[in-house]
């Protein structure tokens, strides 16, 4: 039987990590992750033709990224993940919660602004139309912590706790659009947290930590709320293929398990990639303030001396 143009997913054999990780792309996945990989890499040759540098961690970072989307979507986890409640959330999880951050530590943007050609006088080319995109009020809106939180929260109790989800499940179109949207909503919230790439909503990095873990929360509550459930909560996955040997509240369990774990993941990670960033903030002020003392003979520290001296005069007389 056919599960919604996935293939021939009602008779897969029990799930084991080998299984999953065959070869069983989605089309729209696979050209996504092509086209992403080919414009990342012309950006890269683009500025090494010219003699600029570009960090080889971002790329690192940005190629991993678009290997975890392409190992979530283009391997016959997408199969199993359309009858299994437990795969289906590691696809979510990685989607929305560790490709995303990645991708963005690769700072596609940046490379973008600085590969792409300036158009002429008076004309708007790509490089033109991405500025006017990141000046928006659109983008102001929807990088900001008062509707990222929110859509990071709906994402999971507005979905899998509504009709919606299995309406969506129904079909190939909606599982994609689901899964488009999981990884589109991992990137909005990400995107002002980590801050590589320039952006309207540029907090301090005290801010990013506490808009970071103000979504946490939510996160391992839904996950628990799965795990104590007693019974099956999405009807989707409520009587799974007799040829996987699963029951549907185990892997329901599973499932709340995987939320719940995956939090901790890239709260870590940002975590740590903002504390990186933070030293280098400092570092880059510090050798900043360094080279205007260098410039202006340390004018500040010959001012405080001789406030010094003359309080020590005054106290003299």
């Amino acid at each position: 039987m056919d599960h919604g143009g996935h293939g021939m997913t009602m008779d897969l054999p029990p799930f084991t990590l080998g299984r999953g990780l065959e070869w069983s792309a989605d089309p729209f996945f696979l050209v996504a992750c092509l086209v992403g990989l080919a414009l990342y890499g012309w950006g890269v040759a683009r500025l090494v033709r010219r003699g600029d540098r570009w960090p080889v961690a971002r790329t690192v970072a940005y190629g991993i990224g678009v290997l975890t989307v392409g190992l979530t979507m283009c391997t016959r986890l997408n199969d199993y993940g359309m009858v299994m409640f437990s795969v289906h959330m590691v696809q979510h999880m990685i989607l929305s919660m560790l490709s995303p951050i990645l991708i963005l530590l690769g700072a596609p943007v940046t490379l973008a602004l600085r590969a792409l050609p300036v158009a002429g006088h008076g004309r708007k080319g790509p490089r033109e139309l991405l500025l006017v995109l990141l000046h928006s009020r659109y983008l102001r809106v929807v990088t900001h912590p008062a509707f990222t939180i929110p859509m990071f929260v709906a994402s999971l109790y507005g979905l899998y706790f509504t009709p919606l989800f299995d309406f969506l499940m129904g079909s190939r179109t909606g599982h994609v659009a689901m899964m488009v949207h999981f990884f589109a909503v991992g990137l909005v919230f990400f995107w002002p947290i980590i801050g590589v790439d320039p952006g309207p909503h540029r907090p301090g990095h005290l801010m990013r930590m506490l808009e970071l873990f103000a979504g946490m929360p939510f996160h391992a509550f839904f996950g628990i709320a799965l795990m104590m459930a007693s019974s099956p909560m999405v009807d989707t996955f409520t009587h799974p293929p007799a040829s996987l040997g699963i029951d549907a509240l185990g892997d329901q369990t599973s499932a709340g398990g995987i939320a719940w774990a995956f939090s901790e993941i890239p709260s870590v990670l940002v975590l740590i990639a903002l504390l990186f960033q933070w030293y280098g903030s400092e570092q880059r002020q510090a050798r900043r303030t360094d080279r205007a003392a260098d410039r202006d003979g340390d004018k500040e520290l010959e001012a405080y001396n001789a406030y010094l001296a003359s309080l020590h005069a005054r106290g003299g007389n």
